[in-house]
C-alpha cells in the first residue's frame, strides 16, 4: 500500500513550511544556474559562437528545417542518444526520468495534497516511489558498475571529485527519501533523524548547482542544436575533419570513448 508521506508529515511539520522549502529549492536551482552562466560565461560563449557560425554559413536554414533539427535534438535528449554505451544510456535514462517523475510528484503531493484531509490519488504516491527507485537504480548502477575505473588510472576507488557531487547527492537524497517514507509508515523513532538527513542531502543537491553538473543539462540541448544547425548551414565545413592518421610521434589518433 503506497501512501503520501508528506501528508503524514503534516502532523508534525506545517504544510506551509514544506511548500516554502520546495519553493526555496526551485529558487536555488534558478539562481544557481544564472550564477553558473555568468561565472563561466557559458551563455556569452554560446551566443558568440552561434553568431560566428551564422556569419560563416554557406546557406540559409529555413524555419521548417530548423523545426526539424530542433525535434531531432529533442528526441536525442529524451532518449540520451549522445551515449554510445547502451548500459550508460539506460542508467542515464533511469536517473533522468526518475528525477523528473520524483520532482514533479513531490511538488504535486506537497502543494495539492499536503494533509490527510486532502488524500492524494494512489497512483501519484506510486509515481513518487517509482521515481525515487528509478533514481537509485540508475545512480547505483552507474556508480558501481559503469563509472570510469579510477583504480586503473592510478587513483583510489574512493576518490571523489567535484563532478561527482550531483550524482552522489541525488542518489543519497532519493535513498533517504525512500527510507524516510518507510519509517514514516512504521511510526519509527528514527523517522525525524532520517528526515533531517534527507533534507540536508536534498539541500546540497539543489544548492550546489554552481559547483555540480546540474546546470549542464540546460546547456547541453542548446549546444547540440547549435551543432546540428551549423552542420546544416555549412559553417562547420570550414573546420578540419577528424584525422585517423598517425601523429608526429607515430601513435594513431583514436575516436573518443564514451563510457
Amino acid at each position: 500500500m503506497f501512501f503520501n508521506p508528506f501528508a503524514e508529515l503534516s502532523g508534525s511539520i506545517s504544510p506551509v513550511i514544506m511548500q516554502a522549502y520546495v519553493i526555496a529549492m526551485i529558487l536555488l536551482v534558478a539562481g544557481g544556474t544564472v550564477y553558473d552562466t555568468i561565472h563561466k560565461g557559458s551563455a556569452k560563449y554560446f551566443f558568440e559562437n552561434w553568431r560566428k557560425t551564422n556569419s560563416k554559413a554557406e546557406r540559409q536554414v529555413r524555419g521548417g528545417e530548423k523545426l526539424s533539427l530542433a525535434l531531432e535534438t529533442a528526441a536525442e535528449a529524451l532518449t540520451s542518444g549522445e551515449f554510445c554505451n547502451p548500459r550508460r544510456r539506460i542508467a542515464h535514462l533511469l536517473g533522468m526520468y526518475g528525477f523528473i517523475t520524483y520532482a514533479i510528484t513531490t511538488a504535486i503531493l506537497v502543494f495539492a495534497y499536503p494533509t490527510p484531509a486532502t488524500p492524494a490519488p494512489e497512483f501519484l504516491s506510486q509515481l513518487w516511489y517509482l521515481g525515487a527507485l528509478m533514481i537509485c537504480a540508475g545512480g547505483y548502477w552507474f556508480w558501481f558498475f559503469i563509472r570510469v575505473d579510477v583504480a586503473a588510472e592510478g587513483h583510489s576507488p574512493l576518490r571523489l571529485v567535484r563532478a561527482d557531487l550531483f550524482i552522489l547527492s541525488l542518489v543519497v537524497s532519493a535513498t533517504l527519501a525512500l527510507i524516510w517514507a518507510y519509517l514514516e509508515a512504521q511510526a519509527s523513532s528514527w523517522t525525524m533523524p532520517v528526515l533531517e538527513a534527507y533534507v540536508i542531502a536534498t539541500t546540497v543537491l539543489f544548492a550546489s548547482v554552481p559547483w555540480s553538473k546540474f546546470s549542464h543539462m540546460f546547456f547541453k540541448p542548446a549546444a547540440a542544436f547549435e551543432k546540428r544547425l551549423s552542420e546544416a548551414n555549412g559553417s562547420r565545413s570550414n573546420l578540419p575533419a577528424p584525422a585517423d592518421k598517425p601523429t608526429t610521434l607515430g601513435s594513431p589518433r583514436r575516436q573518443p570513448r564514451h563510457y
